[in-house]
């Protein structure tokens, strides 16, 4: 088993190197603007966040006060009181977000911080702030669509697993407290964002969810994630992701924070950019059939390039760009890119298929783009290519959205009603080597398709 805990110290001294770096320049002690700590969700990273905190920069907000946790194990354990290979408990998620937050408040000089937070992410906010020491740090909590109710109540389906509304986790978390009988922790603002219908994990009907058995009444509403005591907040038609990530939740969260609402929400682009963030790569399981699993741990000796290309065929424009071989920080950069250039990420690591990841333009600089080595599925190893259309920042929902992949519109695998999946893969059958050109609600990402049989995997990743 990866030793979660005895690698924490040199994690934790891996990630407060990278916050005092960010910090190098930090604004005053006195500065009114508070930091803001953002916490992904399960089997995430922290690159999630890049939109939404370059429209918190777009709207004037010191970019060394916006910060984005990168959890080791990201995925949460079937049985959170049971040790299991890659994966984290709630103490761990709550105890590593504390030492962020510690380290927050040192490099910035502030008091207190904003706490935003995706999906699991609430669980480890909550968690910290109730039994972790946060209360006295944190002066706003924002949940966006977390399971704080769980995804499902059942007091004999994985009991103790933290997402099942009857567990003991949970069950302490919204125990009622002070004179109204509260489920937040008093003494911070709390907000919670939902979708009024649309989140796969706030769903009366275990159908709906898209997870394989589930079925018939999951004892969960579609109000699942408010909590009394929280100003709770509806947006209709946001899928579970949009509910922290998309542009209608970073309205809400900015005029929470400040009482009024943001001067734009478009990102404006900025005139040099550069880019950095951590390459990882996937775990594998101890147990036989168990696969592959998400960490956010750096994958030391690969080797990334980074080519220019040309947006209508994705062809590359010459030579890498950028090219970098990972140490044991993990950082591909730092990269000065382009902000209208179209990339393509290329990864070598021993134990992996060597992945492209194209992307769309940079408008604005980030430390947090994230990157990750992937491997052929072995159901796949019989297509000529394999080409995925990713979404990491939402879901794809029909007929809420437009999406085409190869000209298929809507892709395979996509299915209508609620939005529970995030990716569209394709298998191509015919030659190599051509363009695959992908487009989701007018954002346009071409690449090329290239070979399964040497071993190649292809991305096309969607900014927004």
């Amino acid at each position: 088993m990866l030793g979660f805990i005895s690698r924490r110290g040199a994690l934790l001294a891996l990630s407060a190197t990278a916050l005092l770096a960010a910090c190098a320049s930090k604004p005053a002690p006195d500065d009114p603007t508070p930091p803001i700590v953002f916490v992904h969700g399960n089997g995430d990273t922290a690159a999630l966040w890049v939109p939404t905190m370059w429209r918190f920069e777009s709207n004037g907000w010191p970019r060394e006060r916006l910060y984005a946790v990168d959890m080791p194990y990201p995925l949460a354990r079937d049985d959170d009181t049971k040790p299991q290979d890659g994966r984290s408990s709630t103490v761990e998620q709550a105890r590593y977000l504390g030492a962020e937050v510690d380290k927050v408040l040192q490099a910035s000089g502030a008091k207190k911080v904003v706490l935003f937070g995706l999906s699991r992410g609430g669980n480890a906010i909550r968690s910290y702030i109730a039994d972790a020491g946060g209360a006295a740090k944190v002066s706003h909590a924002i949940l966006g669509g977390a399971l704080n109710h769980g995804a499902y109540v059942d007091p004999k389906r994985n009991p103790n697993s933290e997402f099942n509304g009857a567990s003991p986790f949970l069950a302490a978390l919204n125990a009622p407290k002070g004179a109204n009988g509260d489920e937040v922790t008093p003494g911070i603002k709390w907000m919670t964002i939902r979708s009024d219908n649309n989140d796969r994990y706030a769903q009366p009907d275990g159908a709906q969810t898209g997870l394989p058995g589930f079925k018939g009444p999951t004892g969960v509403n579609f109000d699942g994630p408010a909590l009394k005591g929280a100003e709770n907040v509806v947006i209709a038609g946001i899928d579970h992701r949009e509910t922290a990530l998309g542009p209608k939740a970073f309205e809400q969260a900015y005029r929470f924070i400040t009482g009024a609402p943001p001067a734009r929400v478009a990102i404006v682009p900025a005139a040099a950019v550069v880019l950095n963030g951590k390459l990882a790569g996937l775990g594998l399981n101890n147990e036989p059939g168990k696969g592959n699993y998400v960490n956010n741990l750096p994958l030391v000796g690969a080797t990334l390039e980074v080519y220019a290309t040309n947006p209508a065929t994705g062809e590359r424009i010459g030579p890498p760009v950028h090219r970098k071989f990972i140490l044991a920080d993990g950082q591909w950069g730092p990269f000065n890119a382009d902000g209208k250039a179209s990339y393509e990420f290329v990864i070598n690591a021993p134990g992996y298929a060597t992945t492209h990841v194209y992307r769309s333009p940079f408008p604005r600089s980030s430390n947090v783009v994230q990157l990750r080595a992937e491997r052929i599925a072995d159901a796949d190893r019989d297509a000529k290519s394999v080409v995925s259309l990713t979404r990491p920042r939402g879901y794809f929902g029909l007929p809420r959205d437009q999406i085409a992949l190869d000209g298929k519109n809507p892709p395979a695998g996509v299915p209508p009603g609620v939005a529970v999946v995030s990716s569209a893969k394709l298998k191509l059958l015919d030659a190599p080597g051509r363009a695959v050109e992908a487009e989701f609600n007018g954002e346009r990402i071409v690449g090329r398709a290239w070979p399964a049989a040497d071993n190649h995997v292809v991305f096309l990743e969607l900014m927004y």
